[in-house]
């Protein structure tokens, strides 16, 4: 055994620094297990792919070794709420216990810091809608003279999509670069100087892509010599990776370019009679072009986009518009650092837009079938639209060759962890979707008691989910769980439609009903847990990341399996080429994802070792369908069940948890079963 692997042993055991330091630390086997394939693959700059169940404690595991190794680390999050947690709670907590000083930073995306110049530019700009935004911008203004790090999550209550947003951060687009006025004075600047320093730096997937995509153009890396890498939340990896492999625009961007053309022109002679006849033109023909594309699905291909002579012509407007505007700024740029960048934005628009309409490929044949027209191409060029604007994307199929040459590249022991990489009890599937051949692998199951804990409850009589009438079905069998366990409930929808379904039919219920959509995720989820017994209703975005411990959430509901909706061109292009390649796109790829998405969800009900819940599987395909075998194979060892007595009885007096390990546990109806064991009734 190594100096490392023994010594993050010795400080995860009982009587070790953590068991000393860390009120309620209790050792634990598997994650005794876990930090010693972590601290072993660093040592030898392996990879390692571990997944960790839930209540392994995989931070700590990572931590320590990171910790005492003295190796220079980037761990990465897979979310900004992750990352501040894991860099405000968790690493200062172990590093107190183990002893040790390594310097560490927190680092973030641009757009998560305040920007010196552009706030200054919009004061006294006349664009806030309301005089709460005015208001809002008044805090901003306040905040920015006496914060240390800039860091927009400072700011309580500016929600995530305030337009107030665009107009104090910068982009790497119109960010200025070392002709910026506050350069010297820059919170990214700093941010950044402080990671080049660090022997830990603490990022999130987005930054962590962005850095490896080389998109933070003009800084370099985030930490040169880099040893080593920690992923958690490694299963959202791929698809993150391939939004920054690729390259996209957007309708608000430009509308940005334009508005901040007139901004830098002010007190500049001539300069804004000059260019707003070509902002105006460029706003006018966005506008026109978003009209145009009203009648297109939400979400397409790129093929099918400019099939619409009305929105191949409204591309063209644009073109011509943003052609005319850098035109217009040419002779401005040396007048001012500002505008020379607006020139530059100009420029990256015409040559983005260009790639995305083809203009250099052969021309398109609409006659052709699509899936033949897109068959063998590397990328899927597609659009997405918004309330307000659209934005088109060209997207990899496959991330992982970058991502297998970035990693040899770095010569570092990489280290991906999550609750949810397996599938069946094997990695093959995100193994060849992260470019790892032939990984060092370690399953942690999650150390639960869930045989005494929890119980999953597979009702009968459900129709098929595409049968009319499923969703009354299902409402009618989820009342009577409902009431057993007065409220207390999650419930996770396949789509928004199911979603509204469902709370209009519950509206009626006791208990108090929290709804997607009608107030903002972290808001809905505060309410929920103060409330004790509220029943909150999400769809995809709540199997992740939600972190309820105790009795407020001792229900969890999945309406369907969570297989990917089909109007994903990305994804209907992936299926078109594993069936291309000869493979099976159901087998390799649909029902992988669906299974990791299904543990996403489950992991929401049990959080501690005290959680006591029922999980509720509403699809009767996980039994009458050869696949469902895979799903239910790859979940904790529940007591399954299709009693609704057996739920009720699991919430009776009687089940209430015993605090006393030798107390006998009360029985339920019919014979006790052993642990782990299942009722035998399907």
């Amino acid at each position: 055994m190594s100096d490392l692997v023994h010594a993050s042993r010795e400080a995860l055991s009982e009587g070790g620094a953590l068991a000393s330091h860390l009120d309620a630390f209790v050792p634990r086997p598997a994650q005794l297990r876990l930090t010693e394939a972590i601290a072993a693959s660093m040592q030898q700059r392996d990879l390692l792919l571990a997944e960790a169940g839930t209540g392994t404690g995989k931070t700590f595991a990572y931590l320590v070794p990171v910790l005492l190794s003295g190796m220079r680390t980037i761990i990465s999050t897979g979310t900004r709420a992750l990352q501040d947690q894991l860099y405000h709670r968790d690493l200062p907590r172990v590093r107190q216990a183990l002893g040790v000083g390594v310097r560490s930073a927190l680092l973030k995306g641009r757009s998560n810091y305040l920007c010196r110049y552009r706030l200054q530019q919009a004061r006294g700009e006349p664009r806030f809608s309301s005089p709460e935004q005015a208001a809002q911008f008044q805090r901003i203004l306040a905040w920015s003279g006496r914060s240390e790090s800039g860091d927009i999550a400072e700011l309580d209550g500016l929600a995530d999509d305030s337009p107030l947003l665009p107009m104090v951060t910068s982009t790497v687009d119109n960010c200025l670069g070392n002709e910026c006025p506050f350069w010297d004075d820059c919170f990214v600047v700093r941010a950044r100087q402080r990671a080049q320093a660090a022997d830990l730096v603490v990022v999130n997937h987005h930054l962590l892509l962005a850095d490896l995509a080389l998109k933070q153009e003009g800084f370099g890396e985030l930490l040169p010599g880099a040893q080593a890498f920690v992923i958690d939340e490694a299963h959202q990896l791929p698809e993150l990776a391939a939004q920054f492999f690729g390259e996209g625009f957007g309708m608000r961007p430009w509308q940005e370019l334009g508005r901040d053309c007139l901004v830098e022109a002010r007190g500049l002679g001539g300069a804004q009679s000059a260019l707003q006849e070509p902002v105006d033109h460029l706003q006018q023909a966005l506008s026109a072009l978003r009209t145009a594309m009203e009648g297109l699905p939400a979400r397409g291909t790129q093929w099918r986009a400019l099939a619409m002579p009305q929105v191949r012509e409204g591309f063209d407007a644009v073109m011509s518009s943003l052609v005319v505007l850098e035109q217009a700024l040419q002779p401005l740029r040396e007048a001012a650092a500002g505008l020379d960048a607006c020139h530059a934005r100009a420029r990256e628009a015409i040559s983005r837009l260009g790639r995305w309409l083809g203009d250099e490929e052969p021309a398109l044949d609409f006659d052709a079938d699509p899936a033949e027209a897109t068959a063998g191409a590397a990328d899927v060029l597609w659009y997405e639209l918004t309330a307000r604007g659209f934005r088109c994307q060209r997207t990899p199929m496959d991330v992982s060759a970058p991502l297998r040459e970035h990693r040899e590249r770095s010569h570092a022991a990489w280290i991906f962890t999550s609750a949810t990489l397996t599938v069946g009890g094997g990695f093959e599937h995100i193994a060849t979707r992260l470019g790892l051949d032939d990984p060092q692998t370690l399953v942690q199951p999650s150390p639960f008691n869930w045989p005494e804990q929890a119980l999953c409850y597979l009702p009968e009589g459900l129709p098929d989910p595409a049968a009319r009438g499923f969703g009354t079905a299902l409402i009618q069998v989820l009342r009577p769980v409902l009431q057993a366990s007065q409220g207390r409930a999650f419930l996770l929808f396949a789509s928004h439609r199911a979603l509204r379904e469902a709370a209009e039919a519950l509206r009626d219920g006791p208990w108090p009903l929290f709804v997607q959509g009608e107030a903002p995720r972290a808001t809905l989820l505060q309410r929920f847990r103060e409330s004790g017994n509220g029943v909150l209703l999400g769809s995809a975005s709540f199997r992740e990341g939600v972190d309820v411990v105790g009795e407020a959430l001792s229900v969890v509901v999945i309406d369907k399996l969570p297989f990917a909706t089909p109007d994903d061109p990305v994804y209907e292009a992936r299926l078109d080429a594993i069936r291309t390649q000869g493979g099976n796109p159901f087998r390799d790829e649909q029902l992988p994802q669906a299974v990791i998405a299904l543990k996403q969800g489950v992991g929401r009900l049990i959080r501690s070792e005290t959680d006591r819940g029922v999980l509720v599987l509403c699809d009767p395909r996980l039994l009458n369908r050869g696949y469902g075998k895979v799903f239910l194979q790859s979940l904790p060892p529940f007591r399954r069940t299709r009693a609704l007595a057996d739920v009720q009885a699991f919430f009776a007096p009687q089940w209430a948890p015993v605090t006393d390990a030798a107390a006998p546990t009360a029985a339920v109806a019919g014979p006790e079963p052993a642990p782990g064991a299942t009722f035998p009734l399907f």
